[in-house]
């Protein structure tokens, strides 16, 4: 099997501390004929954001606020269950519960600063306009007799 490739960075230098995650294992519906009968390779990782101590107050307040949807008490659960081995659905599931609080934690975008269109541009679009109206007005069949 091997070890497990955590730990999970989030971002910069905050990560999924293991003592907080709460992994169940049952058995999967995938891929695996007989033996997805006998094996529980479905993984469902749960992660108490909530009480959890390993996020900045701000990252934690950030990601309850974004992530209010899917929590469950404080507690935000990930499933993983394409793989046939329980060992790649928990580092599928990892990688998932990482990545969607690397989302929910980022710092929100920068406002947009409105900026004014340069009159010369706006004038040469105008002018260019009315040549192409002129161009087309010549077309038509009014003036052949």
């Amino acid at each position: 099997m091997g070890v497990m490739s955590g730990p999970y960075i989030i971002r910069g230098s905050v990560s999924l501390p293991e003592a907080e995650l709460l992994w169940r294992f049952s058995r999967s519906s995938g891929p695996g004929g007989q033996h997805v009968n006998t094996s529980d390779s479905q993984v469902e990782l749960r992660f108490d954001l909530a009480k959890t101590e390993a996020l900045p107050p701000v990252w934690k307040e950030r990601a309850l606020e974004r992530l209010a949807g899917r929590l469950v008490g404080g507690v935000i659960a990930v499933r993983a269950s394409e793989h046939r081995s329980q060992w790649r659905n928990r580092e599928t599931a990892a990688v998932r519960l990482a990545a969607l609080l690397a989302e929910a934690t980022a710092p929100p975008p920068r406002p947009r600063r409105a900026t004014k269109i340069p009159r010369g541009l706006n004038e040469r679009r105008l002018r260019q306009k009315k040549q192409r109206a002129e161009t087309k007005r010549g077309r038509s069949g009014r003036d052949w007799s």
